[in-house]
Order: structure tokens, then C-alpha cells, then sequence
């Protein structure tokens, strides 16, 4: 499985692996959320479920959907609904942009992965389009095509 790189300074929270055998991703895109305190706290204990999580244009603001942020255990005052809708930060005409090709072409928009970046919490989106059936049984034909050959190539060196 292709795992993301990390650079330096990242932290990676949660990664949505189920997304990129779902859809095929055409592009990446970097975006801020806005979260309160006991989110926070509960994202630096490494708590966040993507799993069925996208996002989507809302009233000319990018919202997230369906993320899983369990409760901080130690949180008094502000407690946190877990899979409320957040808002996402992007530019107005990247938001424009997107939404464009949301309603026009039948893109969706997944979260792929969660992370620290610098101190804040980002979430990269992927702006993605379903496989069917056809396409997914093609990739599994390839990658067992590929363990197949790697085995056969570490049998013939070992012997």
C-alpha cells in the first residue's frame, strides 16, 4: 500500500487508506481546520477516524463531513460533538474552483489524510472520482501479479 510521505515538521494523525482503493484521486489539496480546544487535544493523542469522511461546498464555505473525533477524556468545560461538520479553511478562489468541478464533472471531494503541520492541523482532500467494479478488479489483478513476481524473484536469489 502507498503510504504519504511525511516531511519534516508533520505529524500524521489519520490516514484514509479505504479512499484510494475507492476512487481514482486527480488532484491533492492542503486545507486548514477549524476545530475547538478539546478536538485538538483529542487529535494530539492520534484519535481521528476518516473513514467515511468528504467535504463539501456549503454555503460558499468548505465543510467536512462525517469525521470521527472521539471526545477528549479530561475535557470540562467545552465538549465536542464527535462527528460534527467542520469548517475547512481554503481561498475563495480555490473553494470557487472546486466547487465548479464538483457540480460540473461529478467529482467528490475525500478526505485522504490528517495531520500536524507546523503546529496546525491540516487535512489534504482529494478531489476524486469512483472506480467501478471493472477498475477495481484490475488493480487487484496487478498487485497480486506484482507479489507474485517479487516472491518469484526473492525464491530464485535465495536458492
Amino acid at each position: 500500500m502507498a503510504t504519504t510521505k511525511l516531511a519534516e515538521g508533520v505529524k500524521l494523525i489519520s490516514e484514509n487508506r479505504r479512499a484510494l482503493m475507492r476512487y481514482t484521486i486527480d488532484e491533492r489539496i492542503e486545507v486548514g481546520v477549524v476545530l475547538v480546544g478539546s478536538e485538538v487535544k483529542s487529535l494530539r493523542d492520534g484519535k481521528m477516524e476518516l473513514g467515511d469522511a468528504y467535504a463539501m461546498v456549503h454555503g460558499g464555505n468548505l465543510v467536512l463531513l462525517n469525521a470521527y473525533i472521539p471526545p477528549y477524556a479530561f475535557a470540562t468545560m467545552i465538549k465536542h460533538e464527535e462527528k460534527r461538520s467542520r469548517r475547512l479553511l481554503a481561498h475563495r478562489a480555490e473553494i470557487d474552483r472546486l466547487e465548479g468541478k464538483i457540480k460540473q464533472r461529478g467529482y467528490t471531494l475525500v478526505a485522504l489524510s490528517a495531520y500536524f503541520k507546523d503546529g496546525k492541523v491540516k487535512v489534504e482532500l482529494g478531489l476524486a472520482r469512483g472506480k467501478d467494479t471493472n477498475d477495481r478488479r484490475e488493480e487487484i489483478k496487478k498487485r497480486e501479479g506484482d507479489r507474485e513476481a517479487r516472491a518469484a524473484i526473492v525464491r530464485r536469489y535465495k536458492s
